[in-house]
This record gives C-alpha cells, sequence and structure tokens, in this order.
C-alpha cells in the first residue's frame, strides 16, 4: 500500500493570520487524500500563541483522518518554545526532510 505524503513548507512569522491559512492547507491537504504530513518549519522565524494554536489544530485534523503529522527543520527558537510549552511531547521532529525520509519512509 503506498502512503501520500505531502511537504508543507512555511516561512516567516506563524501568526494568527497565517495561522488560520495552515488550518486551510492542511484541510485542503487531508481532503485531496493525504496520509501523511510533513511541515517543514526551516524558514519559521517565530511562533506566537495563536501560531501554536494552529500548529495543535493542524495536529487534531491529522489525528482526525487516521494520518500522521511529522515536523522538521526547527530553529533553536522554535525548539526552545515547543520544549516551553510541552509541544515537543506532541509533535515528532525531525531535524530536516532528509532526517524524515531516513526515519518514517523508509520505513513504510
Amino acid at each position: 500500500m503506498s502512503l501520500s505524503v505531502k511537504i508543507l513548507e512555511l516561512s516567516g512569522i506563524l501568526d494568527g493570520i497565517r495561522g488560520n491559512e495552515l488550518r486551510r492547507e492542511v484541510s485542503d491537504i487531508l481532503a485531496a487524500g493525504a496520509d501523511i504530513l510533513l511541515l517543514d518549519l526551516k524558514e519559521v522565524k517565530f511562533i506566537d500563541s495563536s501560531g501554536l494554536g494552529a500548529l495543535v489544530s493542524a495536529m487534531q485534523m491529522v489525528r482526525a483522518t487516521n494520518g500522521k503529522l511529522f515536523v522538521c527543520s526547527i530553529s533553536d527558537q522554535v525548539r526552545m518554545l515547543f520544549e516551553l510549552t510541552k509541544m515537543d511531547r506532541i509533535f515528532q521532529t525531525f531535524a530536516d526532510q532528509d532526517d524524515f525520509n531516513r526515519q518514517v519512509l523508509a520505513i513504510q
């Protein structure tokens, strides 16, 4: 069985406005039949509380479809935020897309 993997590359500041866009994008991706969603945060400079809420919403949406959501390429600042808010326990993170490919896609 072939799994459908979609990579979403985010950039800039993940705030309320961008968070709403993220929710719409994730909804569209799931409607198109993706099984695995990787959020690449390499270009994300800052995440506020609304952005964190959007990430949690995205995770809930993906789980509701029995899919999987992963995060990669987080900056030190975002990693610290994930640790402070315990998001690092919710999201499985990878160093980069290659790391994700090796650890997740290779075993599928």
